[in-house]
């Protein structure tokens, strides 16, 4: 089984910066792209930002030149360093993963999708 581990919200005051962590765990699996979504009150869920494997990324058209997302492939870890944060940047933050789970010797593979817990992000004005 896979899980993933998120730290690093809390409150911040505006202009303000936070940088989330994510770290998956467990055993036979592999992670391909990793992201962080967000879902503020009375909101649908939304992508914050993504990274591939190879290191290629996407951003949200709100979060450009504020946010911005790396990896350590080793550690399957994500990291979401947010600066210049707004008011409207508070929500629950989660962290997504998916790639594959495999067979105690690696005969078999399935797709995998995870998602963290959620952390809590908030942005005082």
């Amino acid at each position: 089984q896979v899980q993933l581990v998120e730290s690093g919200g809390g409150l911040v005051q505006s202009g303000g910066s936070l940088r989330l962590s994510c770290a998956a765990s467990g055993t036979l699996f592999s992670i391909n792209t990793m992201g962080w979504y967000r879902q503020a009150p009375g909101k649908q869920r939304e992508l914050v930002a993504a990274i591939t494997l190879g290191g290629n990324t996407n951003y949200a058209d709100s979060v450009k030149g504020r946010f911005t997302i790396s990896r350590d492939n080793a550690k399957n870890t994500v990291y979401l360093q947010m600066n210049s944060l707004k008011p409207e940047d508070t929500a629950v933050y989660y962290c997504n993963a998916d790639g594959y789970v495999y067979s105690s010797n690696y005969a078999l593979r399935s797709d995998l999708e995870v998602w963290g817990q959620g952390t809590l992000v908030t942005v005082s004005s």
